[in-house]
């Protein structure tokens, strides 16, 4: 069982912290506010009221028997201060959270190990399926690459995924397919699609957007 501390119980940390213990994992939750503390005692495994910034407090929780550490402040200072505080108490892995690019930076090179925008990551990942006339759900795993559930194209129809060439056609990988509740993951060539059916595709953002491009374009001529 994974063992996870999460480092303030704002609404996106404390969103994380019921997630996780939903998943199985053992999960810390840490906050100043008397209340938060008190609204979490029965969502997660383990709840304590600390400062982040007391080096006393950060040793009594044991950082070095979590697998993780995910600390949700949005203050720069006090994340930055608790982010290189972490490091130097024994935290393994730390997942921060960043209000901003510049943020962001000042938290990777001080020794976060992974740094996340909720704000930006879920006005790109709008912005995507609201201008992408056939994308479902978007996710961007790098810079390059991207994770996307399209609708299938009217041509895919009735062939299967040998017949359609998708991948040398568009440079993307079919990793599972979806028919109404029934999800087939890693289909082979000769599988049928079927008119409903969402295709789960990954490749390069740039392949990405001309599929997409691409049926837009059918769609208005």
């Amino acid at each position: 069982m994974k063992q996870i501390a999460v480092l303030g119980l704002s609404r996106f940390g404390a969103s994380v912290a019921r997630s996780l213990t939903r998943m199985g994992a053992e999960v810390l939750g840490v906050d100043s506010d008397a209340e938060k503390v008190a609204d979490m005692v029965n969502e997660i495994t383990h709840v304590i009221q600390a400062d982040v910034m007391d080096g006393d407090a950060l040793d009594s929780i044991g950082l070095r028997n979590f697998d993780a550490v995910v600390l949700s402040i949005k203050n720069v200072e006090i994340s930055c201060l608790t982010t290189m505080a972490l490091k130097d108490h024994g935290a393994k892995y730390i997942v921060a959270q960043a209000g901003a690019e510049a943020h962001a930076k000042i938290l990777e090179r001080i020794g976060a190990d992974k740094v996340i925008m909720p704000e930006k990551d879920m006005g790109t990942r709008l912005a995507r399926n609201l201008v992408g006339n056939n994308i479902i759900d978007y996710m961007e795993l790098s810079a390059r690459h991207s994770l996307m559930e399209i609708a299938v194209l009217d041509e895919w129809v009735g062939h299967t995924i040998r017949e359609n060439n998708i991948r040398m056609k568009y440079g993307v990988n079919i990793v599972a397919v979806r028919s109404g509740r029934n999800l087939l993951v890693s289909p082979k060539g000769e599988d049928l699609i079927h008119d409903g059916d969402v295709l789960v595709v990954i490749g390069e953002n740039n392949d990405l957007e001309k599929l997409n491009r691409l049926e837009s374009k059918r769609k208005r001529s």
